[in-house]
């Protein structure tokens, strides 16, 4: 292994957790969850995702671990180095591919975020009517200069971290940020609870109703538990080959499990009950940040410091992700030789932005149906998360148990941990044969092979 290579090393093991965290914890938990769950059943279809994400989430994201760590390589060298000459070079392909397209897209959100920001710091959120915060959410992503702008504004922030490097970058503003975020939400949640009638929201996040709970919302339940833990890129993959043999994998994979989890309740116990407060219903959609929120805050007493607190954590969240989405690309390129880290972050960040645009113009000037019948939004989002990813996590659940002995699997576990014989084998065959079983009838349903 060259110098260059170990200079791509976390700091410390918390570091490791903070930043992987950060990239799990993004959109997936904050913006996504609580729309979904307000229109699936809200109780029980949080059970659901707790159970499918620790059944399940937890057994593919401790293999992505074990991989990269035993690798010690980027998302392609790692299925070349364990399986030479195969097609399975195929699926750090598919990671890198889906990364690619995701930040394409998902940079217009963090750009959303940021004009958000901006309009609730000057005061241009405050006053409207309910209809009126719909008409303006319209207004702002129908506007190309504007969303352009926010859109190259949040990749530049991504890149000026990433070509940093590991530990002078992502970590270091990880480990900033995730406390940061985390505080953030209690603060959020400790001012909805104090609302009138809020325990009708906390009733309804945490009180299953599982006459409400239909099948097609436990399957896209089993959905959200692989994908927002950001796996099956093989991101996991490539942050876990910059660790040394002395972190404990298994307890840094539930850690970052549990910050996931608990993200995910802190965002539904600051929606939740503000909505419920002011008699609004829970099934708004995606627009239930954007139009919704900003309504249900400017009602409040400071609401639009606790909304602009809101954001933060929003835009912290929607950062660290994109930082492990450029670097899993800019990883499999550098291929270790940090001398071209920085050319490379940004030659890979301005190109995203630029095949995002179109994916930006689709509230606009290109809201016509391009392919599949969708926008470029619509159907660069569908590509990634009805058959990339769950391609991707198909492949890797698949290849960690055909690809490595069990001795090989274990004492790469072990190493660090004191994970004994009766953990490894319960994670091993889960990993083995529930997850791949999983991941196929998510991705048959997300294709439209069947549905309920």
């Amino acid at each position: 292994m060259s110098d260059r290579r170990m200079t791509a090393k976390w700091a410390s093991k918390l570091g490791f957790v903070l930043a992987a965290a950060g990239s799990a914890i993004g959109l997936g938990a904050i913006w996504k969850f609580p729309y979904v769950a307000g229109t699936s059943g809200g109780g029980a279809f949080f059970l659901v995702f707790v159970l499918f994400t620790i059944l399940l989430g937890y057994p593919l994201l401790l293999g992505e671990f074990v991989l990269g760590r035993k690798s010690q390589s980027d998302a392609i060298g790692t299925y070349q180095k364990i399986a030479p000459g195969t097609p399975w070079v195929i699926t750090g392909w598919i990671g890198i591919a889906a990364c690619f397209l995701v930040l394409s897209f998902y940079s217009v959100i963090g750009g959303w975020i940021l004009l958000y920001i901006i309009k609730a710091v000057t005061g241009s959120l405050s006053g409207l009517t309910q209809a009126g915060y719909g008409e303006l959410f319209g207004s702002i992503i129908q506007d190309p200069l504007q969303t352009l702008a926010a859109q190259l504004a949040f990749i530049i922030m991504t890149i000026l971290v990433v070509a940093k490097g590991v530990q002078k970058g992502i970590e270091r503003v990880s480990s900033i940020m995730m406390p940061l975020l985390f505080i953030l939400f209690i603060a959020l949640v400790l001012r909805a609870l104090t609302l009138e009638h809020a325990i009708d929201g906390v009733r309804f996040l945490l009180v299953p109703d599982f006459g409400s709970l239909t099948p097609q919302a436990i399957l896209f339940a089993l959905g959200q538990a692989f994908f927002t833990l950001t796996l099956g890129v093989s991101v996991m993959v490539t942050y876990s080959s910059y660790l040394s043999k002395s972190q404990n994998l298994p307890k840094s994979a539930l850690s970052i499990v549990i910050m996931n989890l608990a993200v995910t309740l802190l965002a539904g116990l600051a929606i939740f009950p503000a909505v419920f407060s002011f008699g609004l219903q829970p099934d708004q959609g995606p627009t239930l940040l954007f139009a919704v929120l900003p309504a249900v805050f400017d009602r409040l007493p400071f609401g639009m410091l606790f909304f602009i607190g809101f954001l933060t954590a929003f835009l912290f969240a929607a950062l660290t992700s994109a930082f492990s989405m450029i670097e899993i690309i800019v990883a499999a390129i550098t291929k270790g030789d940090q001398t071209k880290r920085g050319k490379w972050t940004w030659t890979i960040g301005l190109l995203i932005f630029a095949v995002g645009i179109p994916s930006c113009l689709s509230y606009g000037m290109l809201d016509e149906p391009f392919i599949f019948k969708k926008t470029f939004f619509d159907a660069a989002d569908y590509v990634v998360s009805n058959i990339l990813m769950p391609l991707g996590a198909l492949f890797i659940s698949i290849f960690i148990p055909l690809k490595l002995s069990k001795h090989d699997l274990y004492e790469e576990m072990k190493s660090g941990s004191k994970a004994g014989k009766g953990f490894f084998i319960v994670w091993f065959y889960l990993l083995r044969f529930l997850v791949p079983l999983a991941i196929v009838l998510v991705f048959l349903n997300l294709i439209g092979v069947f549905s309920f």
